[in-house]
């Protein structure tokens, strides 16, 4: 079973291979993710996150559709737009981290299903922020990256601790 990689290790800076075939590596990979993310409480997940730096990540699927997961593998946006907003953002690999990112709020994008099939959701709410979080997670960027100046120098104190604490594992 795989574990929740934590900053600073080392994959969760790296840009994320895509997916050549969905096959039982995958599936079990998958399956551990969605097991990982409903033990932390997270709402999306990366394969980063659980040290495989491949393109997919897990989401809580909406309450209103039937709240099953969804799978995105090799996702793409096919629009963000919007004026940017901020909202505050934690991650399970930034435990105790939280601060203000601004992201456009609509977002369209198109992945691959477990099941093979080409999708395309969109969202203008919680979702389409947490999309892209995760696809952030896939190129290599952490909430770190995009936060307001004031909020990292908040989080300066506890950010040096996970990474004396940690190392480069």
């Amino acid at each position: 079973m795989r574990h929740l990689v934590i900053h600073p290790h080392p994959i969760l800076r790296k840009r994320a291979e895509s997916v050549a075939a969905i096959d039982g590596f995958i599936e079990t990979l998958v399956a551990e993710m969605i097991e990982i993310m409903h033990a932390e409480g997270g709402i999306g997940l990366a394969a980063p996150q659980v040290g495989e730096a491949l393109r997919i990540f897990v989401t809580q699927g909406e309450k209103e559709e039937g709240g099953d997961e969804l799978v995105f593998i090799n996702p793409k946006f096919v629009v963000i737009d919007g004026a940017l907003e901020s909202a505050e953002e934690g991650c399970l690999s930034l435990p105790e981290i939280r601060g203000s990112v601004r992201r456009q709020p609509r977002a369209v994008i198109e992945a691959t299903g477990l099941n093979g099939a080409l999708f395309s959701m969109e969202s203008s709410e919680l979702m389409g922020r947490c999309w892209q979080h995760e696809v952030d997670h896939l190129d290599g960027i952490l909430i770190i990256d995009r936060m307001s100046p004031i909020d990292r120098l908040v989080n300066r104190k506890r950010l040096r601790a996970l990474e004396g604490s940690r190392g480069a594992e």
